[in-house]
């Protein structure tokens, strides 16, 4: 299982687009959209502020996916971790490891807490919405769900994405047709509307009785700041060099789209939509329900599995990410036993409910933390060139740290928590300043501190080696046919049977947006779901076996 922790990943082992398509649409169409869909209908933002905000927020997120990360991913071939190691040295990325995997930790662990929600129905424990478990079964459940993800993760990037690749179809479907099934619920408890033959009728739907506007300081600018700096982590702040150093082509993170558009724009909406629904049915306020509780109302028993499922397909590439960035502390341990010690923290991490239940705030903390170091890169990367200074100069000074890098990365963040505790700007806008702080800051110390005495001449062998070995994955990459799917006839049943599964699936959510018959609905879907992860499983592993 090579992962290439240290070194660039090896042309033969770079994936094709599939692989990336599944991999964003499993892990941003996720169990904590659950979360954070319900969570914008409690803002009292205004629905046309919740749908623009959303749209302007995720363009600027795969935006920055196209532009920031994966050139740099793609360049190098490196992890974040090795990247940040050859810029800032080895004194830097042991700081920065522990708490960039202490992070990536918290956020997986929302991720299992999430799909612990949902196991919880099944033995009849109450939700769990406060900061710590108020049910011993609830913790055991924890531990069985974390057990599970650990395992996926320490598998390796390959797994982590077969296993999206599996799952990301089916779980968009469940949203779509989990928002269709609540609408005549919300209809039937909504005086103005009586039914919904245009999006005019939605719009004012939504309005009345779903996205309603509280007066509150939250607007359409916090909803596009939250969503392009929710994930900030991964895009501006560099996190995904760990996926995307596997893509063929840069262009491979424009399939962040698919998570962005489909994850963080229509499940979120969707989300909210089946939150606003079961909080009527149960005649109970949004705050006092889980994801799983939304779920099971919308979809019944196999909103259980949708929520499951979904915390996986997102907590399984963040605790691969976290086992990455404890792994850079010592290049001796194991990758493998690095991640599982990740998933046992993470794992004892999800057993408090308020790392999903306190997400929006954490989310913002974490791309304020995080910002300054892609800031930081992309300077040294880009930029530095350009401004006359010598790129990796530290490498050639042997110090264990860049102290410019660390003063970069402190004056950063505090310039930040200036603006927010002195000036009150909200912490969703706080990564904004954090990582063009960084991009300025940076190169002005590294001038000052030693990058333009450095000899460029020192470093022309290395420089010449990564060029020579850029040419080299060209050359391979030209000389290989990459075709997406490997057209055998068992390959096209198995993914003929799949799509007329979700088709089957689209076609009952419609069904019960006309009828409004919810339980029939509830029984039905469990058929297409069966028959949908039978023909996908056969068509992956097909796939799998003929690239062997």
């Amino acid at each position: 299982m090579e992962e290439f922790e240290r070194e660039p990943v090896a042309p033969a082992a770079l994936k094709p687009g599939r692989y990336f398509a599944a991999s964003y649409a499993g892990e941003h169409v996720a169990g904590t959209e659950f979360v954070i869909g319900a969570l914008f209908v409690s803002m009292g933002v205004g629905a046309g502020e919740v749908i623009a905000g959303l749209l302007l927020g995720n363009l600027l997120a795969v935006l920055s996916w196209v532009l920031i990360c994966a050139p740099i991913a793609t360049q190098t071939r490196l992890t974040l971790y090795a990247y940040l190691e050859k810029i800032a040295g080895p004194g830097f990325i042991k700081v920065y490891s522990v708490i960039n995997g202490i992070l990536f930790c918290v956020l997986a662990g929302a991720m299992i807490t999430v799909s612990a929600s949902a196991v919880r129905i099944l033995f009849g424990i109450p939700p769990q919405v406060g900061w710590l478990p108020s049910s011993f079964a609830f913790v055991l459940i924890v531990l069985g769900v974390g057990a599970v993800v650990s395992f996926v993760a320490m598998r390796g990037f390959s797994v982590v994405a077969r296993f999206s690749e599996v799952a990301a179809p089916w779980m968009i479907v469940m949203f779509f047709v989990g928002g269709a099934a609540m609408l005549p619920v919300i209809v039937a408890n909504t005086a103005s509307v009586s039914s919904i033959s245009n999006f005019g009728d939605f719009l004012t739907l939504a309005e009345t009785s779903i996205w309603i506007e509280k007066g509150t300081e939250a607007g359409f600018w916090h909803v596009a700041a939250f969503a392009w700096g929710a994930n900030l982590a991964f895009h501006g702040g560099l996190g995904d060099m760990s996926i995307l150093r596997f893509a063929r082509k840069s262009s491979y993170a424009w399939y962040s789209s698919l998570g962005m558009f489909i994850g963080h724009f229509a499940a979120w909406l969707a989300a909210g939509i089946m939150g606003a629904g079961a909080a009527l049915l149960l005649k109970t306020e949004l705050a006092s329900l889980d994801a799983g509780g939304v779920a099971f109302q919308a979809l019944g028993a196999i909103g259980i599995l949708t929520v499951i499922i979904a915390g996986w397909t997102t907590s399984n590439p963040t605790i691969y990410r976290s086992g990455l960035a404890f792994q850079s502390l010592h290049p001796a341990w194991s990758r493998e036993r690095v991640t599982l010690v990740v998933g046992v923290i993470t794992t004892i991490i999800a057993c408090s409910p308020f790392v999903f239940s306190e997400l929006l705030g954490f989310l913002g903390i974490m791309a304020l933390v995080m910002a300054p170091i892609g800031g930081l890169i992309f300077s040294e990367h880009f930029l530095f060139k350009r401004l006359g200074l010598t790129r990796y100069w530290h490498s050639a000074t042997g110090s264990a740290l860049n102290v410019p890098a660390l003063l970069t990365w402190l004056v950063s963040v505090g310039v930040a928590a200036l603006l927010g505790y002195g000036l009150g700007v909200d912490v969703f806008f706080l990564f904004i300043p954090a990582w063009l702080s960084a991009l300025v800051f940076y190169p002005l110390f590294a001038s000052v501190m030693g990058a333009k005495a450095v000899d460029a001449s020192a470093l022309a062998a290395s420089e010449q080696a990564e060029s020579a070995r850029q040419q080299a994955e060209r050359d391979f990459l030209a000389s290989q046919q990459t075709s997406g799917l490997v057209k055998s006839g068992g390959n096209k049943l198995f993914f003929g049977g799949a799509a007329l599964s979700l088709l089957a699936a689209v076609s009952l959510g419609i069904l019960a947006l006309t009828s409004g018959d919810l339980e029939q609905f509830q029984s039905l879907i469990i058929w297409p779901t069966l028959s949908y992860f039978v023909f996908a499983i056969l068509l992956v592993r097909g796939e799998t076996a003929a690239q062997k």
